[in-house]
């Protein structure tokens, strides 16, 4: 529950409406929605200072965040355009990656789990979900959360889950990706935003991870993110069929900021001989760097 009451969101400016920021304390944190100047229904939301999501209310297939453009490849990349798909989300932020489901496939039937309760009531206040969207929003622990989805109900499971700036240890484990595998149905995507900097540790050890648990693995990211130049984000995407490596590429490097995709030969070679990470000696991802957010 919300312990202050946000600001109004917008004031009266003669005729004209303008958008203002709104600020609230959530059970994570301070949330602020922050309105972007130039599309007139799209927000930026902060926990604490650090970027969680992107959502324009009039455009919801319009991702502007680098590494939700990445996914929303996976998206379109999981069944033929167009296609109702069954998807869980684990981690909510202002459901960013389920509102680009629900527009570009429609009667697509979708779980979120998010554990901050205080945020889901902030978003479904301040950025309404479509009435026509097919998106379940429950308040658990993702772990949890997803030990309550059937078995082989998923054609996607997408995990884009911080605690402040942290992936949770609990979350970075094989036996969090067994669960996962678990909910996939045979053919499914399962994708993850992970975050890392120099040197890399974290994410060459959730490569490892996935790869004890799934037999096909890509990597999408920024090519200084993979060269250990700075800190940043990276998509793992994971199935136990082939992935579209080709096409995923191509559209990657097409994306404003460029990514690469590492796969194959070259992926496991990326992973260092990391070992894979256990439940008993899992740890939260790195903290970023004060520079990660200017």
């Amino acid at each position: 529950m919300a312990r202050a009451k946000a600001k109004p969101r917008t004031k009266r400016s003669g005729d004209r409406r303008t958008a203002q920021p709104v600020v609230a304390e959530v059970d994570g944190g301070l949330a602020e929605l922050m309105p972007d100047r130039d599309r007139p229904r799209a927000w930026s939301l902060f926990i604490d200072g650090a970027p969680q999501s992107y959502v324009d209310l009039d455009d919801p297939a319009y991702l502007n965040f680098e590494y939700q453009r990445r996914i929303g490849h996976v998206i379109d990349l999981a069944a033929p355009p167009g296609k109702p798909v069954q998807a869980v989300h684990l981690g909510g932020g202002a459901l960013t990656l389920a509102r680009y489901v629900a527009a570009t496939r429609p009667r697509s039937t979708q779980q979120a789990v998010e554990r901050d309760a205080a945020l889901v009531q902030l978003v479904r206040r301040e950025l309404p979900l479509d009435p026509n969207a097919r998106i379940r929003v429950r308040s658990a622990d993702a772990r949890e959360g997803l030990a309550k989805v059937p078995d082989g109900w998923a054609d996607l499971v997408i995990a884009d889950v911080f605690s402040g700036a942290r992936t949770p240890a609990h979350l970075t484990s094989t036996e969090f990706l067994d669960g996962v595998r678990r909910v996939v149905k045979p053919g499914g995507f399962y994708a993850a935003n992970l975050a890392d900097g120099p040197p890399l540790a974290h994410l060459r050890g959730q490569i490892a991870t996935a790869a004890g648990v799934f037999p096909e693995l890509a990597l999408v990211a920024d090519p200084a993110v993979l060269r250990g130049k700075r800190f940043g984000n990276a998509v793992l995407v994971a199935s136990d069929h082939p992935l579209p490596i080709a096409e995923l590429t191509r559209r990657a490097a097409s994306d404003p900021h460029p990514a690469r995709v590492e796969h194959g030969r070259t992926l496991t070679d990326f992973t260092g001989g990391a070992a894979a990470v256990t439940d008993a000696a899992a740890v939260a991802s790195p903290q970023p760097p004060p520079s990660a957010f200017r």
